[in-house]
């Protein structure tokens, strides 16, 4: 019996199937969206995300944005194949809205944590094949706890709180040792840090990603690109803007290049 509510099992119902499966290596290089992160500052959880997208050694795009609003309390930051990380992010928006109105209330952020599991497990297949696998990291303001939280998962719906922080995608080895050691051993803890201070530590986090893998944009100040960050907190998501982005970085990161 379909539980009431499920926008997903709706769409299953009428011959909808997410992923494409097929056989890996098959064709060109499949595009890629790569490296993204999220950790609790003090008001909330900043999430950020570079704007390169790769298929094998060829840029694809240098403007694509990462981290997707899904409602006006949660983001979906995207590592993987991005046509089916956005696919996942529209069924999920239509999900959360179809829910709100056929049940008159919002859904618990549980129950948005299991849709997103759930989609990923639908898309083993595809993700298995090596056609559309996606390892995203889930943000958002649980009303109930009065608390910004960060979820992860990898390519077949296990499900992890990132405490503290959380990252994926190419350049995450080098951003999860500077993150374990600025939160362990820095002036202070990132859950204490201001919402300036927090943007430029993901703005310097990102530059150091960009440092050692290719597949990572960093920031490009000819063209004006800077890396999509957006903050959660219990007002709901908001972006920060490249001019304040970009004075951010001209007085606190490019000095140091």
């Amino acid at each position: 019996m379909r539980m009431q509510g499920d926008f997903y099992q709706l769409l299953k119902d009428q011959g909808y199937v997410l992923g494409m499966p097929g056989q890996a290596g098959v064709g060109q290089a499949l595009t890629t969206a790569t490296t993204i992160l999220a950790f609790k500052y003090r008001h909330g959880v900043l999430v950020a995300g570079d704007r390169r997208a790769t298929a094998g050694n060829m840029v694809m795009y240098d403007r694509t944005d990462k981290v997707l609003e899904i409602d006006r309390h949660s983001v979906m930051a995207i590592a993987g194949v991005p046509a089916t990380a956005y696919e996942m992010v529209r069924i999920l928006e239509h999900s959360f809205k179809y829910y709100r109105r056929t049940q008159l209330q919002e859904l618990s952020f549980e129950g948005k944590l299991r849709a997103l599991s759930k989609l990923l497990k639908e898309n083993v297949p595809a993700a298995l094949a090596g056609t559309g696998a996606v390892v995203p990291i889930f943000a958002g303001y649980d009303a109930e706890q009065e608390a910004a939280k960060i979820y992860f998962y990898d390519i077949l719906g296990a499900e992890f709180e990132g405490v503290e922080y959380a990252v994926s995608g190419s350049g995450s080895p080098t951003i999860r040792g500077i993150l374990h050691y600025v939160n362990t051993w820095g002036e202070q803890p990132l859950s204490a840090m201001s919402e300036e201070q927090a943007a430029v530590q993901a703005l310097r986090l990102l530059t150091c990603a960009a440092e050692f893998d290719s597949a990572t944009g960093g920031v490009n100040r000819e063209a004006g690109l800077y890396p999509v960050v957006k903050l959660i907190t219990s007002d709901g998501v908001t972006a920060m803007s490249d001019p304040h982005l970009r004075s951010l970085f001209e007085s606190h990161v490019s000095k140091g290049l």
